[in-house]
């Protein structure tokens, strides 16, 4: 009996130093030269969640072209470090839209179920997609969503039901109503709108996110007020609460299929949080619109880049 005691307790030592040096051995694995030599990544993450959360853009369409064009890292590696970002970046705003209870829940759950498995699919395609394909489609969907922003109005300025169609408002009446009511009494009932359609285009745009980083917010804020007659400050909470659920799926893939770049992400996270409380009292007092047509712009010109150096290259 004592001699499997002692057999137990060393038994229980070994493990115990084994755990202590794995974590040592991760500890130390940390590449702090890298780490410090791109500092500059946090004050460039700051200027772009200022600038994303002040005109109403998904942040990783700034992040991901950064990561991969200045900072250097492949496509796949750029935007999962662009998804676990916008993790941390939406943050501020996801916590004061569910405490104010502008979020139009039940419309949310239905979203939810196309986006969450599609972002997970296309966060698994983006490791296995030949890196030269991935960036020709990265560049392509800036593109599309460059005049996406463009094209359509800031969501603050979209009237609920524009363009809607006899067929479609055929589809979204008598379906009843949805109400929600915020904490400083302002009451929103319109009609319930058709779910199919929905869960369709956060489909696409779970898919995309995941491959790209970015369409998701797009695509279900515009539907949402353009096709549901959703109020847009409503419409604009649930697609960020959706963005936000589903943007942690699709990072949690990404972390877990490829080692995360974490001498970057280091400096990122940080800046987005700095960046996400300026942008939020900057945006007050700058034209959404006028922003969201410059920046489709910038993305336009991003996106003729990529594909301009990857054709090139190739």
């Amino acid at each position: 009996m004592p001699g499997n005691r002692f057999v137990l307790l060393g038994s229980l030592g070994a493990g115990a130093m084994a755990v202590v040096s794995g974590q040592i051995s991760a500890l130390t694995a940390f590449p702090m030269d890298q780490f410090l030599a791109h500092w500059w990544v946090f004050p460039a993450s700051i200027l772009f969640s200022t600038v994303a959360l002040s005109s109403g853009v998904s942040g990783a369409l700034f992040f991901s072209p950064f990561f991969m064009l200045v900072v250097g890292l492949t496509p796949s590696q750029a935007i999962g470090a662009g998804l676990l970002t916008e993790v941390f970046g939406m943050g501020n705003g996801l916590r004061s839209y569910v405490k104010q209870r502008v979020v139009d829940f039940q419309t949310a759950k239905w979203l939810l179920l196309g986006s969450v498995p599609a972002i997970v699919v296309g966060a698994f395609a983006a490791h296995y997609v030949d890196p030269g394909i991935l960036k020709l489609i990265f560049g392509a969907g800036l593109l599309l969503l460059g005049g996406f922003l463009v094209y359509y109005e800031a969501p603050d300025k979209c009237e609920p039901g524009e363009c809607e169609g006899e067929y479609l408002k055929k589809k979204n009446s008598g379906r009843g109503t949805t109400t929600v009511e915020s904490t400083d009494g302002e009451k929103f009932t319109y009609d319930t709108c058709w779910r199919a359609p929905g869960v369709a285009l956060s489909t696409v745009g779970g898919f995309i996110t995941g491959l790209i980083s970015a369409g998701l917010p797009e695509i279900v804020t515009t539907q949402l007020i353009v096709r549901c007659r959703i109020p847009p400050r409503v419409a604009v909470a649930t697609s960020v609460f959706v963005l936000g659920v589903t943007a942690v799926a699709g990072a949690v893939v990404h972390a877990l299929t490829a080692t995360p770049v974490w001498y970057v992400v280091a400096w990122s996270i940080p800046g987005v949080l700095v960046g996400g409380t300026i942008g939020t009292r900057v945006g007050k007092f700058l034209p959404s619109e006028l922003m969201e047509t410059g920046l489709g712009v910038v993305f336009g010109i991003v996106g003729v880049i990529v594909l301009g150096v990857e054709l090139f290259a190739g």
